[in-house]
């Protein structure tokens, strides 16, 4: 034991503790609370100019406490110096709640970190499954009349080309009641990062006057596609892309480089990501004769976006 933590043994003032006694109290190590204040996290109620030992009182029990819970979650020094600055000049009140909102934020980070990880873990339970398969069937999509938005997604565009385009769609929309939107794509916006790609909102009505200039009506064809619904959110949409792909593969089906997403149930709907649901088609060639019956109709000979 060092000799500022020997101090810890003298007899001093009932509401002044040494280093090695507030160690005892708050089963935080000496070394932890001169790590503390080195970095001006927690700092003594007074150090001895001449010995340089460190001294404690009761009201630091607290925030010693605090401090060490919030660096076990990870906050961020700067966000927990933030904090501790909220909190100090907070004594009235009036700082209290900015000092909350700094912990509310992270904590929310926190169990979106723990969402990610717990659908990793079911995810990767699934695919050391042998016997786990998504179900993928072989349908006939039909004609539909659309609002659309296409454009070239550009490299290293993040998802604020989809934002703006259901912005512009609904904007096209007015308002007016509209089946779930979708988007096509073709493979190369996920194999090299960018690529065309169309969202669309289903409309029976033409294009309203005044709408934004981006949006365009289409007809979208008949088409086939290797189709599987997707349940939550899209943490692990890769399975399922993984599921329709090798569907298509096994069955020797043409594939048309182009994915179309429906957006069934999603975050326009509901903030629940688990009850999200979309579907999945994976446009292929000219169908085959149905197992059991007749034709199943014919897909697009050429890709439509």
């Amino acid at each position: 034991m060092d000799k500022e933590a020997a101090m810890g043994e003298e007899t001093g003032p009932a509401e002044r503790w040494t280093i090695g006694e507030f160690s005892r109290i708050t089963h935080l190590s000496i070394r932890t609370l001169r790590r503390y204040h080195e970095q001006e996290l927690l700092v003594p109620a007074r150090v001895d100019p001449a010995t340089g030992y460190r001294y404690y009182t009761p009201a630091q029990v607290r925030p010693a406490l605090t401090i060490r819970r919030l660096r076990e979650l990870d906050l961020p020094l700067a966000d927990l110096r933030r904090f501790l600055d909220a909190e100090s000049t907070g004594a009235d009140g009036t700082d209290h709640g900015a000092a909350q909102q700094i912990v509310a934020a992270h904590l929310r980070r926190l169990e979106d970190r723990l969402g990610r990880t717990q659908r990793a873990v079911q995810a990767l339970r699934e695919l050391l499954d042998p016997r786990a398969e998504r179900a993928v069937s072989l349908e006939v999509l039909p004609p539909q009349r659309v609002l659309a938005v296409s454009l070239e997604v550009p490299p290293g565009a993040g998802l604020g080309w989809y934002d703006a385009a259901m912005h512009d769609l609904d904007l096209a929309a007015g308002g007016r009641p509209v089946l779930p939107p979708g988007g096509r794509y073709e493979h190369d916006l996920f194999t090299e990062g960018h690529g065309r790609a169309t969202v669309y909102l289903p409309a029976e009505v033409a294009l309203p006057p005044g709408a934004p200039a981006t949006v365009k009506p289409l007809q979208l064809p008949r088409r086939t596609a290797a189709v599987a619904t997707h349940h939550g959110p899209h943490d692990d949409l890769d399975l399922t892309y993984g599921a329709v792909g090798s569907f298509v593969a096994r069955h020797g089906l043409r594939s048309q480089d182009l994915v179309e997403e429906i957006y069934l149930v999603g975050p326009r709907d509901t903030d629940e990501p688990e009850r999200w649901r979309t579907l999945v088609a994976w446009l292929v060639g000219p169908a085959p004769s149905a197992p059991g019956g007749g034709g199943r109709g014919s897909g697009p000979g050429d890709r439509y976006l």
